[in-house]
């Protein structure tokens, strides 16, 4: 699959990888790539989000996924929802915390395992990949840049599409946006 990554998406993996490293996490998820995306700066995707103004939201972005992890992946739209059938999420997660300790709904099983050179991808992040795939072939490219991950993220409907749309960057923009840089390259 990754033979037809582009350098800019290969970037992206491993960003997400050591974005793994970072939080502990042990996997590659849809946070890590999201947050890897944002750290690129010479890319198409780091283009559109520059231009949709991600970039500046950055820390705001790492906290509300941090914020999801440490919810076990309910995202702020999901506790909104479950706090309209009267479900409290953040009483939910002190509870489990207060028994189990601070993230323990973040936890991904690995405590106690020897570090892993490869992380391994989570079935939503595989699930980006194929979407990214599915989307560059559509668009009849052969390619897969970091513009299709992008783009893959803002299509799901998962904790990078939630934080994502509360800032602004949806599908239609990152569309609108990448049309707009084509046409300036074309010009």
């Amino acid at each position: 699959m990754f033979e037809k990554f582009t350098a800019e998406a290969r970037a992206v993996v491993r960003g997400a990888a050591e974005q793994a490293d970072r939080t502990g996490t042990g996997t590659i998820g849809e946070p890590e790539l999201l947050l890897a995306l944002l750290e690129r700066r010479q890319s198409p995707a780091a283009g559109v989000l520059a231009a949709l103004g991600a970039h500046e939201r950055r820390e705001s972005v790492a906290q509300a996924l941090a914020e999801v992890r440490r919810r076990g992946g309910v995202t702020a739209a999901d506790a909104a929802a479950l706090a309209g059938l009267g479900i409290d999420i953040d009483a939910v997660v002190a509870r489990v915390e207060e028994t189990h300790g601070v993230g323990a709904l973040a936890a991904d099983g690995t405590a106690g395992r020897r570090k892993r050179v490869r992380r391994p991808f989570t079935p939503e992040a595989k699930a980006v990949l194929e979407r990214a795939l599915r989307i560059g072939a559509g668009r009849g490219e052969r390619h897969l840049g970091d513009e299709h991950l992008l783009l893959a993220l803002t299509t799901g409907s998962g904790p990078a599409a939630a934080v994502l749309a509360g800032i602004g960057v949806t599908h239609d923009e990152v569309v609108r946006s990448l049309g707009e840089a084509r046409g300036r390259r074309a010009s």
